[in-house]
């Protein structure tokens, strides 16, 4: 939501500074220019993204627009992970067996959805459990967790690269558009005054086209995405170190401890009030 207050603010911005001017909204309506710019920036994108990565980036502009983990969902979180610690401690580790296996079904994970609608973080937790279930040593866990989590930085890396590229590459981009309106300017010089100078500002709007969609759009987008990879990470590394806990036989309420401690202030709950 903010990423799409920010995008407004800008547009609103540079618009209302071009009306303040007296500036005629009709000349920046050049669909040839915006078709030359974002044409060729989304075919530098497609040549640069070769396999799966292509839709990586089409996953990767969905995070621009979602909302990071609250307070709320990790309360949520500790919650859920609180409860099935308690049951390794109360009935053993294989008493998760069931809850794990067909977790669609559990009665524990059901009472959680907004955990559950977390698709990689629900993932990663399912599957932990299932190998705590299967006896998975604590060394063990630790390589395996730290193997995935350092795999998902490089997923989610990856198109935050082919997107700054194509955000760099997009004032050079708009300099092609004004050059090719110079162009035809050139091919109407015996007009008058008024058609050389309407054909000199159509040219123009390239450039400020490919300024304005590099630094006003695609650089925040990238690092909207790049900001809500890592709040993704922070929601699963409370997931890691709480099973890292388990795992090692940590009392319920301190691995769960673990795990809040691993969450930035602003987002971290109070520890529950009847906590010793």
């Amino acid at each position: 939501m903010t990423a799409i207050l920010g995008l407004v603010i800008v547009l609103v911005c540079v618009a209302g500074g071009f009306a303040m001017a007296g500036g005629p909204f009709p000349v920046l309506f050049q669909p040839n220019e915006f078709v030359v710019i974002a044409g060729a920036a989304l075919g530098s994108l497609v040549a640069s993204a070769p396999g799966g990565a292509l839709g990586r980036v089409k996953r990767a502009f969905g995070r621009a627009f979602s909302k990071p983990p609250t307070r709320s969902d990790y309360e949520e979180l500790f919650k859920l992970m609180e409860n099935l610690f308690q049951v390794i401690r109360r009935e053993g580790m294989l008493a998760l067996e069931s809850h794990v296996w067909e977790p669609e079904k559990s009665p524990i994970f059901s009472k959680h959805p907004g955990v559950m609608a977390r698709h990689h973080a629900s993932h990663f937790l399912v599957e932990g459990l299932k190998l705590l279930v299967d006896g998975t040593h604590v060394e063990d866990l630790t390589l395996l967790f730290d193997m995935e989590m350092e795999t998902m930085h490089e997923e989610e890396a990856e198109p935050v690269g082919l997107i700054r590229t194509t955000s760099d590459a997009l004032p050079g981009l708009g300099i092609v558009a004004a050059v090719l309106g110079i162009i035809i300017t050139m091919g109407h010089l015996d007009g008058g005054p008024e058609e050389i100078g309407h054909h000199v500002a159509a040219a123009l709007v390239g450039t400020f086209l490919g300024i304005l969609l590099c630094y006003g759009v695609m650089s925040p987008l990238a690092n909207a995405i790049e900001l809500a990879n890592k709040a993704e990470s922070r929601y699963i590394n409370c997931i890691r170190v709480g099973l890292l806990a388990a795992a090692r036989g940590v009392n319920p309420a301190v691995a769960v401890e673990y795990s809040r401690r691993a969450v930035f202030t602003e987002e971290r709950p109070e520890p529950p009030k009847d906590r010793k």
